[in-house]
């Protein structure tokens, strides 16, 4: 949620910024806003709506000549979405300006507190609180920008990225992150802020991640000085030098960024398993749980953490990891499981899923869960990201950057992962047979040509798609392995084309759901003549009994439900366990060309952001 740009160097600021900004309309907002420092004042433009009305009104109102700017997308909090609240917000002087993403809890007080020292102001964002906050004391404490940034941020209580500047001190953006991420591109002379890499990957591959409770001033010509915040300490800064190219987060051709990614799975499957499996060899080799292997093989149990797409995931890799390795697993939202006082030991295992590697509630989860002595596993996308660094040890999915906010190929590379995390535990207790366990590995290897091959059903799913562009609400419906399945297709149909979708297993409908169908009731089941097929098939009749409308996802061959459902979508013949890895396929295509039919923003959906990096 919420973006920052910021870049101090030799090259026309603004041009930077806004592209920048471009980059991470991703992440979700509702405003952006820019502050160019010319060398002698600060140009400040900002709006409600999208950087592009941005760009049209920096056009009308301000020039755009300077070396230094910052630049910001928000997501409302504190305060509704319009021009007054949008970043960038001025100190009372007009000396001092910054951007902030995250939530300062006790700005109230603070408030109140600088409303009796004189303080005037102008909006309602905690953001305002925090500038004049700091700037109350440099004054007061005659200290720079820096240490003024280090006493303010030590008496606020939340999560913060922020970049501030001061228009007296024009060769220095001071930084600082607290629970929502921050990187520093590290160029020849000249230095990018950005809230992750992709805003300046085209300009350098070299970046400083910050830690949390760090703070960085990054002056135009010298070396990043990072410190923390708590004691003012060194702190010695590690350049990583990025995996990332400009290719991969442009369009490549497709319409949508949602659309490419999709069509990017069976590539992002196999580099995801690339390495890591040797089929012909019958091995799994995975670092993060070889280093590790008597934690998981002596677990009492395993618990998985992770909220919307992910939690899906780890509901299917519940099935898989009990399914092979009798392992028990419990999957839990990370936003309910920090809350509950949850009963955690040192025999657990907990398993953290996040795309990002930044979502707030999963990250404070993992603390959770190591303060009770836990060993916690991180299944993330991004490299360098703070699940990433939170972690006892972990595995990345090798999905590549997913631009569009609804997961996809994040979805497919998390249970990837997660399969092998099980065969290769199943292994070595022995709760598999090596034929089994070759079985599993060979089917495993087929995977992204079977994707491939679900992926030739397209027109097909646009023609259906067409037909029930128009419902106002649907109904998924899966068995097993499919039943997370079926709670992800419901929401990425809500989430890009705000119909109202419920997922439910097929056997709890007549629990209540039933009395929602009628002739108008387009249901999506997932049906794979696999498991329970044919307590699925009776569900499917007792559909049609009542006039709905069924849309069947089948094996290819399927005679039995093509002669009842309205339609079906075939699948190519797999391994139950890896069911789930085809049969999201054609939802994701569903919910694709619903929302583009019904002209909805496809890769920018409202009210949602990328990352949930603020509660």
């Amino acid at each position: 949620m919420c973006g920052i740009v910021g870049y101090i160097g030799h090259r026309e600021a603004y041009p930077v910024v806004l592209k920048g900004l471009k980059r991470l309309e991703y992440r979700g907002y509702d405003s952006a806003g820019v502050a160019i420092y010319d060398g002698k004042n600060i140009k400040l433009s900002k709006t409600k709506g999208k950087v592009v009305d941005l760009e049209n009104r920096v056009k009308d109102e301000i020039t755009i000549d300077g070396s230094l700017a910052i630049g910001h997308t928000r997501w409302a909090t504190h305060g509704e979405p319009n021009d007054v609240n949008s970043h960038p917000h001025y100190s009372n002087s007009g000396e001092l300006v910054i951007i902030h993403n995250g939530i300062i809890e006790n700005y109230e007080p603070l408030k109140l507190e600088l409303i009796n020292r004189g303080y005037t102001f102008h909006s309602d964002t905690d953001t305002e609180v925090l500038v004049n906050l700091i700037e109350d004391v440099k004054k007061n404490e005659d200290v720079k920008l820096g240490k003024a940034v280090q006493i303010a941020l030590n008496q606020v209580v939340g999560a913060y990225a922020i970049a501030v500047f001061d228009k007296n001190k024009p060769d220095e953006i001071v930084v600082a992150r607290l629970g929502s991420p921050l990187v520093i591109g590290v160029g020849e002379e000249e230095f990018f802020i950005a809230s992750d890499a992709s805003p300046f990957i085209e300009y350098t591959n070299n970046a400083i991640y910050l830690e949390d409770e760090e703070m960085a001033i990054v002056r135009r010509g010298k070396k990043v000085k990072v410190r923390k915040i708590k004691d003012d300490s060194l702190v010695d800064p590690y350049v990583q030098e990025l995996q990332l190219n400009l290719e991969q987060i442009e369009k490549g051709g497709y319409d949508h960024f949602m659309l490419k990614e999709i069509y990017e799975q069976p590539r992002a499957i196999l580099d995801t398993f690339r390495g890591r499996m040797l089929s012909n060899e019958g091995i799994i080799r995975m670092a993060g749980v070889d280093d590790n292997i008597e934690k998981f093989l002596n677990a009492n149990r395993i618990l998985i953490v992770a909220c919307g797409t992910s939690w899906h995931a780890g509901l299917v890799a519940e099935y898989v990891f009990e399914n092979l390795t009798r392992i028990p697993v419990e999957v839990e939202y990370a936003s309910e499981f920090r809350y509950r006082n949850p009963v955690i030991t040192e025999n657990d295992v907990v398993i953290a899923i996040s795309q990002s590697g930044e979502t707030a509630d999963t990250l404070a989860a993992i603390k959770l869960a190591k303060s009770k002595g836990a060993f916690v596993f991180g299944v993330c996308n991004v490299v360098g990201s703070s699940i990433s660094r939170e972690t006892d040890a972990g595995a990345y999915t090798h999905a590549g950057p997913e631009i569009g906010v609804a997961s996809t190929k994040a979805f497919t590379t998390q249970i990837t992962v997660l399969t092998l995390i099980a065969l290769k535990l199943a292994q070595k207790k022995g709760t598999v047979s090596t034929s089994e366990f070759h079985t599993y590995l060979s089917e495993m290897d087929a995977i992204p040509a079977k994707v491939e091959k679900t992926l030739k059903s397209d027109n097909h799913v646009k023609t259906i798609s067409n037909i029930y562009k128009d419902a106002t609400n649907f109904l998924y419906l899966g068995r097993g392995y499919n039943f997370p399945v079926a709670l992800e297709g419901a929401l990425k149909l809500k989430e890009i084309s705000y119909i109202h979708a419920e997922g439910y297993p097929a056997a709890e409908m007549k629990h209540g759901p039933i009395a929602l169908i009628d002739e108008q009731m387009p249901v999506v089941v997932i049906a794979t003549r696999k498991g329970h097929y044919d307590k699925v098939v009776s569900n499917i009749q007792e559909i049609k009994s009542r006039k709905g409308k069924i849309i069947a996802v089948v094996m290819q061959g399927d005679k039995t439900i093509k002669k009842i459902a309205d339609y079906v979508i075939e699948i190519p013949e797999t391994l139950e366990l890896l069911t789930p890895l085809l049969t999201t396929i054609p939802l994701q295509l569903l919910s694709y060309y619903i929302a583009v039919m019904r002209d909805c923003n496809v890769d920018q959906p409202r009210n949602l952001a990328k990352s949930v990096t603020v509660e």
